[in-house]
């Protein structure tokens, strides 16, 4: 179990950002667009140059290689990137559980041989979570997650992200804008106005 801790990241139009999320704790940042969500989860997870470190427990983010950093602490961004043909070539190989996590998706494993073409934008969404939790990582950094989903397919994916918090006591930052889907969910609450985080009631 690994805290995550941000200190004093500043980027672009942040001011210095100062956070820890204990293992298995969810919280919520919320704010206009343009005031510095997105930018935020990306400076954590190391793909936008900023000032500041960033720890998972006793280990800062300086102290490892990129991609390992982005392994341990992963970013499901508001678009998802696909590069190969098909699903599974985006899936490592002999991932165990992955069938599990499709069903819960409402999925099959027929998925992984499907053209990325041929997907919606909510099945992009999905599938873009499912090759995250593939890699097991300490720590979520959800930018919009549900936002393209129906409340079938939100709900499925909100239940899928409070399963593998419990089970792996991943800590989960979220940005959202949905007040109803942050009550519903509970956890702290931030929002991000004019480049400062104030905790919201």
């Amino acid at each position: 179990m690994t805290a995550l801790r941000i200190d004093g990241i500043r980027h672009r139009v942040l001011s210095p950002v100062d956070l820890t999320l204990i293992p298995g704790e969810q919280v919520f940042l919320s704010g206009p667009s343009g005031s510095g969500k997105s930018l935020l989860l990306r400076a954590i997870a190391d793909l936008d140059p900023n000032e500041g470190e960033v720890w998972l427990g006793d280990e800062a983010r300086s102290s490892m290689p990129a991609p390992l950093w982005r392994r341990r602490v992963g970013l499901l961004p508001a678009e998802s990137f696909w590069w190969a043909e098909t699903v599974g070539e985006h899936l490592p190989e002999n991932t165990r559980g992955i069938t599990d996590v499709l069903e819960r998706l409402g999925f099959d494993a027929g998925v992984l041989g499907w053209s990325i073409s041929r997907l919606s934008t909510g099945e992009r969404q999905r599938l873009a979570l499912v090759r995250l939790l593939a890699q097991r990582p300490e720590a979520l950094l959800l930018d919009e997650a549900t936002a393209n989903l129906d409340p079938a397919n939100r709900d499925c994916v909100e239940s899928l992200i409070a399963h593998y918090r419990e089970t792996a006591s991943a800590s989960v930052l979220w940005v959202s804008h949905d007040p109803e889907q942050r009550q519903r969910l509970g956890g702290r609450s931030y929002r991000i106005r004019d480049g400062r985080l104030e905790p919201e009631s």
